[in-house]
């Protein structure tokens, strides 16, 4: 396997990993964000189409990137439902954009901390959310105070996954933002245009640096999952 030594300085690698940390921690902490309302929506309300909901919540992890990034295109595209009234009313376009990579990175992320979310919540006693109501505590205080603290290790893993998905997300990034280099292009687009380009030395090195650290968070999340006694 051939390694090839990488100056830390060099743009060619400081700028895809920068991007790629800023992309992955945005599209965790929006992953975070909706992730946990949805799953305490979803593991406290019964509602008509709640099943359908939950489906939906979770399809990006079964679902192909390019399919997802066409659904993204249709959305947020330059003639997408949103992206065409962004462009109109604010001269904003997300394509070909970091920010639009953010948001490719936190759709595929999402799932993984709304599961993650909803499973911890599921297993929070409702006799200590009834206590915190008895004692006057509104909605959003038991939620605060006593569901979110209980759920908190659950609620964690999730996000340390969202953050190791969003590092990896390849197609629905290279779909909505390309791969422009020092403008959108992540480690892994880094990793296929290195390979594009015969460079196999750099992309074995990339991809080792991606893949020690995605092993280390597996390894940390499946710490924090272990029970305490």
């Amino acid at each position: 396997m051939n390694i090839v030594w990488i100056d830390l300085t060099d743009s060619a690698f400081s700028g895809p990993l920068l991007l790629t940390l800023k992309v992955a921690g945005l599209a965790t902490i929006w992953s975070l964000i909706l992730g946990v309302a949805a799953a305490y929506a979803l593991s406290r309300w019964r509602f008509f189409g709640r099943d359908f909901a939950d489906a939906v919540f979770t399809l990006p992890m079964v679902m192909p990137p390019t399919v997802l990034g066409y659904y993204l295109l249709v959305l947020i595209g330059r003639r997408g439902v949103l992206g065409e009234w962004l462009q109109a009313n604010f001269g904003i376009s997300l394509m070909f954009t970091w920010q639009g990579a953010v948001i490719a990175a936190t759709v595929v992320a999402f799932p993984l901390v709304f599961k993650s979310a909803r499973a911890a919540l599921e297993g929070v006693g409702k006799q200590y959310e009834n206590a915190a109501r008895t004692l006057g505590q509104g909605e959003l205080s038991v939620f605060l105070r006593v569901s979110l603290p209980l759920a908190f290790r659950g609620v964690l893993s999730g996000g340390m996954l969202a953050f190791a998905r969003a590092m990896g997300e390849f197609g629905a990034t290279l779909m909505v933002a390309g791969n422009l280099p020092g403008k959108t292009q992540t480690l892994s687009l880094a990793v296929y245009s290195a390979v594009q380009a015969g460079n196999d030395g750099l992309a074995n090195t990339l991809v080792l640096i991606i893949s020690v650290v995605c092993v280390l968070i597996l390894m940390a999340t499946s710490k924090l999952l272990q029970p305490r006694f």
